[in-house]
């Protein structure tokens, strides 16, 4: 069968599961044929022995039932890395980036984040980017799952980035007193347990705990809140993302604690996805 025999079928297949089935398709095809994506427009007519076909189409019928493309592939980019990903913790997405681009933006507005510490790193997508950009920064990335803390070291050593350090932690539990922060950073889990949107789509096949808070998806963000004055210098930042619908009682949040020069940003649709602090 050719290639652009073996696309049209998997569109076919994927168009009422994906909003991006023609790109699923493609990348799944690619996985497989060991090649980019570029590869099918120059080569639409070339030949896919069976053994690949049957890989295929056993991706695409895992595809079909929802699972995501980058827990098939095994990996994602964000910003400018190449990140494996596992079922064990969530698949950085596009809107993170913003929570990057906001740090950033401080940091040449004269923040000196010499120290950073990312709360629930995951795959360590954010520290590893902070830690790619920043380089005579020591950056922290903490989570409470093991598996995670080994893939974003793996991450760490795939990407070359030598100026992070991953470990267990309960948010703050395995961090001694004495130690400070310039920045602390997270993307922790918003979503209210009675989301309908935790029984659709992509995230039916990524671990609650990382996606789920009581107090209608606010516990985690009032806990780190709370926390963080502790280990934070003068002047330091606290940063969030947050549900789109969640700025506003965010920014209550970090005032009531005596944060200032609390503010948001919009994301890449036009909602509100991270808010700032400053601590004195």
């Amino acid at each position: 069968m050719q290639i652009d025999e073996l696309l049209k079928g998997a569109l076919e297949r994927l168009t009422f599961v994906s909003d991006t089935a023609k790109l699923d398709a493609q990348l799944l095809l690619a996985h497989v044929l060991s090649v980019s994506t570029s590869y099918f427009y120059t080569w639409p007519e070339k030949q896919v022995d069976e053994k690949q076909i049957t890989a295929f189409h056993q991706l695409l019928a895992r595809r079909e039932k929802g699972e995501p493309v980058a827990y098939l592939l095994g990996h994602q980019a964000f910003w400018s890395l190449d990140l494996d990903v596992a079922p064990c913790t969530l698949i950085p997405r596009a809107d993170t980036e913003r929570l990057v681009e906001v740090i950033l933006s401080l940091v040449d507005g004269g923040l000196k984040a010499k120290h950073i510490l990312d709360l629930g790193t995951g795959t360590g997508a954010i520290a590893l980017a902070l830690a790619l950009e920043l380089p005579e920064s020591q950056v922290l990335g903490v989570d409470l799952v093991q598996d995670a803390v080994l893939l974003a070291q793996g991450n760490a050593k795939k990407n070359q980035v030598n100026n992070v350090v991953f470990k267990k932690s309960s948010w703050f539990d395995a961090l001694k007193d004495h130690e400070q922060f310039d920045l602390i950073v997270s993307n922790p889990p918003y979503i209210d347990p009675d989301d309908e949107h935790l029984s659709q789509g992509d995230v039916r096949f990524e671990p609650k705990s990382a996606l789920v808070a009581d107090h209608h998806g606010l516990a985690d963000i009032e806990h780190i809140i709370k926390e963080s004055p502790r280990f934070m210098t003068r002047d330091a930042y606290l940063v969030f993302e947050h549900g789109y619908d969640q700025a506003e009682a965010v920014r209550c949040l970090f005032m009531q604690a005596g944060f200032d020069s609390v503010e948001s940003f919009q994301d890449l649709g036009g909602n509100d996805r991270v808010t700032i602090g400053r601590w004195h």
